[in-house]
């Protein structure tokens, strides 16, 4: 590897470490002021990667200790998911005609399955939810407002407007009055009527920890809102606390990826914020509705007794020895969010449903033997005899699904392929040859891109192909899959290396653990030295390669002052003199949003010498870079354009998109650098990687495979973190998220099982 010239030789680096969650203070003397989450930093600050029963924050201590990520409004998947709701009856009766139907959920019993079989029967409207307790008094209060469950309208292009979710002021300000009665800020009245609905202030006012459904709340925030409204009427175990504590955990749980969690780490972290029963408050969460209850494994011969063989960590009285039988295997209990399990559950039915419905009708061998490469070929073979297919590889192995498509639209087939990024689908719709072949992921679920839906509701396709399949968290596969008519091929491709999803779930690590359905491994490798630097990566070994072009270059700086400095030079001066490639072509890639060369210090540093101005349009200027976040999860780079009484004019791939005045400080940010997480599905001409000394508890395996791998003619590394960089690419692989589709998907019979 090379220097650029007048630059020193040198080694390579990471993202913004991700903090641990501070000791629960639990007896604080009251609420801390909670700030609103920025839905576009939202999806780093969750840290999907981060530990299991961690909390994390900013990596440079940016931001307030309790600030939780999450957007007080809905995601489009969890809307799309609410409208979907009534295609399920239909989908229902489609598999029940089916031969040899799929029973998911098979694993459940005991509680589980009760509670279960009652959320779907809700969910159906066979029976109205109240039915399932004993009274009306022990319904659990809602946690947050259900969405209208009509199909969404099919937005202008040109627009990305917010689910409108606007509280009426009656209810903004009652919940205002209640919260200055507790000592807490006025500022959270808008946000909590959000999740909590109309009906806030009342619910606020009898289960005052029904805060913690703020985004933003931290328990100890809770307590001290509790205290100054209930007095000497609450205490650590009251059931309202323990019962809130344990949906908070698990909310927090999803932001960074699991859709399930261990019941003994829950039951650990309650005891870490003064529960004195952890056991009890679980049980009770369960009974209360607020989660639901799994068990993964061989179920014992009392399902019932799985806490009580569990309790104080003691084994079984008879020993396997003493009863000459073999121990039954052992039986993980998770806890869940509703949410999660049913679209985990509608998830795997659906993909059954794909893989048990295809039919083999066009011929396919001419398509396969024109294909462009051995890996293309075996692909297209692979598709045309299957209803779900997965593909893995690298860049160079995207062209294999635009061959794909381009066959099956050259056998008459309404193919499509749908990307994770504008840019993605920029590039797809390049490969294939056809603009109209390529979408993006959010436009066709929106109705603002692809072919539209039938009078059944599906999408009127034959094939799809999602690349950048791991970018899919659960809710929105799950409603992919559902808008999929029986008889549709899907294909899921994408690099099993980079960071995955910035929601909850692993979609398509699961679908290729679970073995389910053929996969095709391409056997394509990433060309130059980019390629051979990355490829190495994604085995574990961080290798040096020749660069004769200059291809890749490390820039060694001793601080994160130097760093940002050298930065800005890079992509202002050298990169631009040294290749042709103008400043707005080269993405920096940092390891998070706050320290000294983080997103922030790198974004002002970066205008100030790019684009200075006094940033009179809420910061931004006419020409600034920006990072639009309609939605969380969903980064969309753009270039401020104008500003007027609607609100922040923006330029999204070629697509005008206006931002309301209100949601611009939230949803919009400096673009010239971005986060790992954001850059994921989107490639430049050139990329700098920051890498400052402070970033290295940050650094993982996956997360330099993604940074790394974003430029397409050249890398530049700004490196500061020193052995640190090699150690997390050999030693710190992705952090594992637990998920159940993987255990639903090894339950679904394949075709020829059935057969």
């Amino acid at each position: 590897m090379t220097a650029l010239p007048g630059e020193t030789p040198g080694t390579v680096g990471t993202d913004t470490p991700q903090g641990a969650e501070p000791p629960a203070a639990t007896d604080a003397e009251g609420p801390a002021h909670a700030e609103a989450p920025d839905a576009a930093e939202a999806e780093d600050e969750a840290g999907p990667e981060a530990e299991v029963a961690g909390e994390t924050g900013d990596a440079a201590g940016d931001g307030p200790a309790g600030e939780a990520p999450a957007a007080a409004v809905l995601s489009e998947a969890q809307a799309e998911l609410a409208a979907q709701r009534e295609l399920r009856e239909k989908i229902a009766k489609r598999k029940a005609e089916k031969e040899g139907p799929v029973a998911a959920g098979t694993k459940l019993s005991g509680t589980a399955a009760d509670l279960l079989a009652a959320v779907r029967a809700v969910e159906s409207g066979e029976k109205a939810g109240a039915e399932f307790y004993d009274s009306p008094a022990a319904a659990p209060a809602p946690r947050r407002a259900a969405p209208a469950p009509a199909q969404p309208p099919r937005p202008a292009p040109a627009q990305a407007a917010p689910v409108d979710r606007t509280a009426s002021p009656e209810a903004v300000d009652a919940v205002r009055a209640v919260l200055t009665e507790g000592g807490a800020p006025e500022a959270l009245a808008a946000p909590a009527t959000g999740p909590l609905g109309e009906q806030a202030a009342e619910l606020l006012r009898a289960d005052p920890w029904q805060l913690l459904a703020v985004p933003g709340v931290r328990p100890e925030q809770a307590d001290g809102f509790a205290r100054a409204l209930l007095g000497a009427a609450c205490g650590p175990d009251d059931e309202r606390r323990t019962a809130a504590l344990v949906g908070w955990l698990l909310e927090r749980a999803a932001l960074q990826g699991h859709t399930a969690l261990d019941a003994e780490a829950v039951r650990a972290a309650l005891a870490e914020r003064a529960v004195s029963d952890p056991e009890e408050a679980v049980r009770n969460a369960v009974e209360e509705g607020v989660a639901l209850v799994f068990q993964e494994g061989t179920d014992p011969t009392e399902p019932d007794a799985v806490y009580e063989d569990e309790e104080d960590g003691e084994a079984p009285a008879e020993t396997e020895a003493e009863t000459g039988t073999e121990a039954p295997e052992p039986v993980q209990v998770l806890l869940g969010l509703d949410r999660y399990a049913l679209a985990e559950e509608s998830l795997a039915d659906g993909l059954a449903r794909l893989m048990n419905a295809c039919e083999k009708g066009a011929d396919w061998a001419e398509a396969a033997a024109a294909a462009p490469s051995p890996s293309a070929a075996e692909l297209i073979r692979t598709a045309a005899t299957a209803g779900l297919v997965a593909h893995s590889g690298g860049e160079a192995a995207r062209a294999e699904p635009a061959a794909l498509i381009a066959a099956a639209r050259g056998l008459g087939l309404r193919a499509l392929g749908a990307t994770h990024s504008a840019d993605g689908r920029r590039r797809l719709a390049d490969a294939v040859g056809a603009p109209d072949a390529a979408v993006t992921l959010a436009g066709l679920l929106s109705g603002a891109e692809g072919p539209g839906r039938d009078e059944d509701g599906a999408l009127a396709l034959d094939l799809l192909v999602v690349l950048d399949a791991p970018q899919l968290d659960v809710e929105g596969a799950a409603v992919l899959v559902e808008a999929l008519a029986d008889g549709v091929r899907l294909v899921l491709s994408g690099d099993p290396g980079v960071l995955g999803s910035a929601g909850a779930g692993r979609v398509f690590a699961d679908v290729l653990a679970a073995r389910a359905c053929p996969q095709v491994v391409s056997r394509t490798p990433d060309p130059g030295p980019i390629g051979e630097l990355v490829s190495g990566i994604g085995i574990g070994e961080l290798t040096q390669v020749e660069a004769p072009g200059k291809e890749v270059v490390i820039v060694p700086v001793r601080d994160a002052g130097e760093a940002v400095h050298r930065t800005v030079q890079l992509v202002a001066d050298s990169v631009p003199r040294a290749f042709s490639i103008p400043a707005a072509d080269t993405q920096v890639i940092t390891v998070g949003h706050g320290g000294a060369a983080g997103t922030r210090a790198l974004n002002e540093a970066l205008k100030q010498r790019l684009n200075p101005g006094p940033g009179r349009f809420g910061g931004f200027d006419p020409g600034d870079r920006v990072i639009h976040v309609p939605a969380p999860g969903r980064a969309v780079p753009g270039v401020v354009r104008s500003a007027d009484a609607e609100g922040l004019h923006l330029e999204c791939g070629g697509v005008p998109v206006v931002v309301p005045q209100e949601r611009v400080e939230s949803a919009v940010r400096h673009g010239w650098a971005l986060s790992a997480h954001q850059a994921a599905g989107m490639r430049w001409p050139a990329a700098v990687v920051v890498l400052p000394g402070d970033a290295a508890a940050g650094l993982s395996r996956p997360w330099v495979y993604t940074a790394f791998g974003r430029g397409e003619r050249h890398l530049s590394v700004v490196h500061g973190v020193d052995q640190a960089l090699p150690h997390a690419v050999a030693q710190i692989p992705a952090q594992e998220r637990t998920t159940r589709l993987r255990a639903l998907l090894e339950a679904v019979p394949t075709p020829d099982a059935a057969s």
